[in-house]
Order: C-alpha cells, then sequence, then structure tokens
C-alpha cells in the first residue's frame, strides 16, 4: 500500500496549523500483559533521503521542512541509533507524541539542491497475543470520531451494530470488523487517504483506508483503536505480488485484559493471511506516526515542507526514498 509522501506547500504568509479532533496523547510506555509474549527479533538498517531543489531565481523568504522520525515505541520497536546528516535542525514533538527533526530552508540558494538523509539502527520485535475471555472495562481514549475516522457517521455506526449483533465479547466484535473489511473492500493502490467513510462509495481502498474503517467500527462501538502509518519490509516476492507498498498503515485496539493488540487488516484481506495478521504484529512492520491527523504534518505523511513567497522562488522536493535492509536475515 502507499500512502501520499510528504506534501509541499506555499504560502505567502506564516500558516499555523491545529489538529482536527485530536485526542489524549498517546501513551507513551506500552508495556506487555501476560496475555502477550515477544517471540522473536528483528534488526534493521533504514535510510531515507529527502533532495529539495530551488527552481527559481531567489531565496525563499522562509522555507522549513519537517521529517517525521522513527522512535522508541514499546512494546513494538527500539531505536539503537540515528544519524542525520546535518545538525541544523531542531526537534520537535505533536500531540501524538510523534516526533520530527524541523529544518530551517530558509537560506536554500536558487539552482541548488539540499539533501536531507537520516539512517537509523532498530529492533522490531514480533508478538503474539493470547486473547482469553476478553472481556472487562475499556479506557475511555482513542473512541472519538475524527478527521476520516467518521465513527459517528450513520452508515459507519449502523454497521458496526449490525456486525456485533450475537457477539459475546469485544474480541468477536473486533474480529468481525476486521473481517468485514476484508471481504468487502476492494484494495487500489489510490494514492489517497480518504477515510472510512469513503469505503462505502466505489473508489478502492488502500491501506489508508482498511485502516481507517477497522478503527472507526471500533470506536463506533466505544473499543479504543489507533493508528499508526509506517514502513512494510517486503520480500521481493511480496514487492511483485502486490501485497502492499513500502510505505503502510495498520492499527491496534485495545482489548479487555490483553491491553493494545496490533491487526492488519490490508495484509489480512486474503483469507489465507487472515489469521497472520490478527492480534500477532508481525516484526515487518515499523512505526513512525501514530495518530490519523498529526497537526506537524499538516495533512501529509512522513514529512511536510512549507516555504514562501511563491512568486518569486520555487522549491521541488525532487527525490524522497526509502532503504530497508534487514540484518542478518534467518
Amino acid at each position: 500500500m502507499v500512502l501520499s509522501k510528504g506534501k509541499s506547500w506555499i504560502f505567502t504568509l506564516l500558516l499555523i496549523s491545529s489538529a482536527c479532533g485530536s485526542e489524549s496523547p498517546i501513551i507513551s510506555e506500552d508495556t506487555l500483559s501476560s496475555f502477550a509474549s515477544v517471540t522473536a527479533t528483528r534488526e534493521y538498517t533504514v535510510r531515507q533521503q529527502l533532495t529539495l531543489v530551488n527552481e527559481g531565481d531567489q531565496p525563499p523568504a522562509k522555507a522549513n521542512l519537517w521529517v517525521a522520525l522513527i522512535r522508541d515505541f514499546p512494546p513494538y520497536q527500539q531505536v539503537h541509533s540515528r544519524i542525520i546528516s546535518t545538525d541544523k535542525y531542531t526537534l520537535v514533538t505533536d500531540e501524538y507524541g510523534n516526533e520530527y527533526a524541523e529544518f530551517d530552508l530558509s537560506d536554500h540558494p536558487p539552482g541548488e539542491e539540499i539533501s536531507i538523509e537520516i539512517e537509523y539502527q532498530l529492533s522490531v520485535n514480533e508478538i503474539i497475543y493470547n486473547l482469553g475471555a476478553c472481556v472487562g472495562d475499556l479506557p475511555d481514549q482513542f473512541t472519538q470520531p475524527e478527521l476520516h475516522i467518521e465513527s459517528a457517521n450513520p452508515q459507519i455506526f449502523g454497521l458496526a451494530k449490525d456486525l456485533s449483533i450475537g457477539k459475546e465479547s469485544v474480541c468477536d466484535q473486533v474480529r468481525a470488523f476486521y473481517d468485514q473489511a476484508g471481504d468487502e473492500l476492494i484494495y487500489t493502490f489510490n494514492r489517497n487517504a480518504w477515510g472510512a467513510q469513503a469505503t462505502f462509495g466505489r473508489m478502492g481502498s488502500d491501506c489508508t483506508e482498511y485502516a481507517s474503517l477497522v478503527i472507526a467500527l471500533s470506536r463506533s462501538e466505544g473499543i479504543p483503536a489507533r493508528y499508526y502509518e509506517g514502513l512494510l519490509y517486503l520480500k521481493e516476492n511480496e514487492k511483485k505480488e502486490g501485497l502492499a507498498q513500502t510505505e503502510h498503515a495498520w492499527l491496534d485496539v485495545y482489548l479487555p485484559q490483553v491491553g493494545w493488540v496490533a491487526l492488519d487488516p490490508t495484509l489480512g484481506r486474503a483469507s489465507i493471511n487472515r489469521e497472520t495478521y490478527f492480534a500477532h504484529y508481525t516484526p515487518n512492520h515499523i512505526i513512525i506516526t501514530t495518530g490519523r491527523n498529526p497537526s506537524t504534518l499538516r495533512g501529509a505523511s512522513y514529512w511536510s515542507f512549507l516555504y514562501w513567497p511563491g512568486n518569486v522562488t520555487s522549491i521541488r522536493v525532487s527525490n524522497a526514498k526509502w532503504e530497508i535492509n534487514l540484518l542478518d536475515p534467518k
């Protein structure tokens, strides 16, 4: 699945953006309950490159680039090292706890390129969950509707109610929502971020819609669910099969007694993969951001770029790419 990469915006005035329908900040230290266990760990190096070209005849009056950074996210992943190619940046954090390197590129000369490279070494855990009885109280967090997660929409609300009929536990409900995405959505590499409500149309769905629909159905029933964007490590045959794209989205839900439990309805859309990606965090998922609409990204994914004024200069992101290498593959 592909997500829209970052966005570039041209402004003549400095605009301040806030999140739409943001919720409580993400819990920064998640620990495994007795119903979950780490069964394996993978080590990766990840390299990100962004190249910006000033195609105008003057430097910008102001230009800023925000790049979302891979960070520790227990119990899923741990970052062991991070190298940024320049020290001319400021670390900032958004309302979800996502971290960014903010670069001031106001001195970008006309006709020249500026390249930013970030390299990480990190480990990612494989986690298996034992769902048990799956009954009990749920926290009142990550349960509200927001942009692209329209859990109060009548169609989504009604579908969640219908799918919940006869389900004896929260786990049964969530499994019904997960199966609904796999059974009814048609995977389409659409490069858009339409959200949950759009899945009732005929535009096709990519990973953002698969994840958003399951989150919206869950939240409609008061089940906490949260959204991730990140990277998916794919083998060559998986790339050829079109299983997904490197830039990917998935979710987890909060289940009674168990805590946060990972789901990937996009990879689980085929019946043969259904069990593999339900209540199972596979170690080919690398989290970059959480939250459907982080304010720092201004509607983009992974990075956001602002510059002004646009009538005297033109800056283009000419190269944005990832390289992921599995260390000591078994």
